[in-house]
């Protein structure tokens, strides 16, 4: 998995893609003017199969688009994010991941997972859902309800303090 950003990144965007790219153990780059297709290109050439785009409104990481490197968007995450400057101490080749949130399965497939570790004390991702997942808002304060968090265990079983607050799910 290639992590990188919209054309002209804030500062908590690069953090949250370094963070990310860390815990899953994958390459993070500067998109800078790459188009789409160089970054398939590039994913390509490092031997990826999919490439993480992290957009941002008013400065903060708020929107994540996970493609497969032939261009499809498999999965949209809107939300927001809290980033860690503490090192993450995660075992990625031992990583698991659990989820809450049906939904959200298909990341188990594009993260770098080691689907037989059932040991979800220590180096795994979490999915917690916090209300039932509704397409339809009633008003803005609906919109800016978390439906789920995704949590970052390291290999002590803490969590990273890594977050992806999510608010909407697009598949």
């Amino acid at each position: 998995m290639l992590i990188s950003t919209s054309r002209k990144p804030s500062s908590k965007t690069r953090a949250f893609c370094k963070n990310l790219s860390h815990a899953l153990d994958t390459d993070y780059v500067n998109r800078g003017k790459m188009s789409m297709r160089e970054l398939q290109l590039k994913s390509n050439s490092l031997g990826l199969d999919n490439i993480v785009l992290v957009y941002e409104m008013k400065g903060n990481p708020s929107k994540i688009t996970f493609f497969s490197n032939d261009g499809e968007e498999l999965l949209v995450i809107l939300g927001s994010v809290n980033t860690t400057n503490q090192r993450l101490h995660i075992k990625t080749s031992e990583l698991s991941f659990k989820s809450e949130i049906p939904e959200l399965d298909l990341l188990s497939d594009i993260f770098p997972i080691n689907d037989s570790n059932d040991n979800y004390n220590e180096n795994h991702i979490y999915v917690e859902k916090l209300e039932d997942y509704d397409d339809e808002y009633d008003d803005i304060e609906d919109f800016n309800k978390r439906i789920g968090i995704i949590h970052f265990y390291n290999r002590d079983g803490n969590d990273t303090g890594l977050k992806i607050n999510i608010r909407k799910i697009i598949d």
